[in-house]
C-alpha cells in the first residue's frame, strides 16, 4: 500500500496508481503524461475514444482544461461542489484529445472525498480518474484486488485510505444541454 506522499510521488513519476473514491477505487494519473494516460487504456482494455473524468480539489486545478464559462454555468457546478457529481464542460482548446477522447468537452469533479482531495492536493494539481476495473467489468471496492489485477510494469500500486461510502459511482451530467449521462 502506498501512503498519500508515495502515491503523488509515483504519479509525478509517470506511474499510474489506484486509489480510494467516493464509492470505488479509482486508476489515476497526471493527466498532462500522455504515455500514463495510454498506460490507464491498455491496463482497463478499453478505448482512448471513451474520455477520461478529473478530479480535483478546487477549481484551480481544473481551470487549464475548462474553456471559459458563463457565470450562470460556473454557479451551477458549484451548487453541487464540492461532491460526488461529474460534469461534462467545454474544455480548452488546449485540452489534450488523449483526455477528451477528441471532443470539445471534458467530464471534471471537484471531489469531496478525503483522500481523493488530499492526493490532489499533494500532486497539486487534478488527476485522471478511471473506475479500477477492466472495460465492461464491474468497479473494483477492494485494495488487495486492485493491486492484483493491475500488478504490472508502470503500476505503482494502491493508495492506502478508505471508499467514500457511496453504492454507485458518481453521476455524471452534461453541463450544456442538461442531460443525465449517468444516475
Amino acid at each position: 500500500m502506498l501512503s498519500l506522499d508515495q502515491a503523488a510521488e509515483a504519479l509525478r513519476a509517470g506511474s499510474v496508481i489506484a486509489y480510494p473514491t467516493e464509492a470505488v477505487y479509482g486508476l489515476g494519473c497526471d493527466p498532462m503524461n500522455e504515455a500514463s494516460v495510454a498506460r490507464i487504456w491498455q491496463l482497463k482494455q478499453r478505448s482512448a475514444a471513451m474520455g477520461l473524468i478529473l478530479i480535483a480539489s478546487d477549481w484551480q486545478q481544473l481551470a487549464p482544461y475548462v474553456a471559459e464559462l458563463s457565470d450562470e454555468q460556473h454557479q451551477q457546478l458549484l451548487v453541487t461542489w464540492p461532491g460526488p457529481h461529474t460534469w461534462i464542460v467545454p474544455a480548452q482548446a488546449t485540452t489534450p484529445a488523449w483526455l477528451t477522447g477528441g471532443r470539445d468537452s471534458i467530464a471534471v469533479r471537484i471531489t469531496d472525498h478525503a483522500p481523493s482531495r488530499d492526493l490532489c492536493d499533494a500532486f497539486a494539481g487534478a488527476l485522471v480518474s478511471t473506475s479500477a476495473n477492466l472495460h465492461g467489468q464491474p468497479p473494483l471496492r477492494d485494495a488487495l484486488a486492485a493491486q492484483q489485477a493491475f500488478q504490472s510494469e508502470g503500476f505503482a500500486g494502491v493508495m492506502q485510505g478508505a471508499l467514500g461510502g457511496y453504492s454507485q459511482p458518481t453521476s455524471i451530467r452534461d453541463l450544456r444541454s442538461g442531460e443525465w449521462v449517468r444516475r
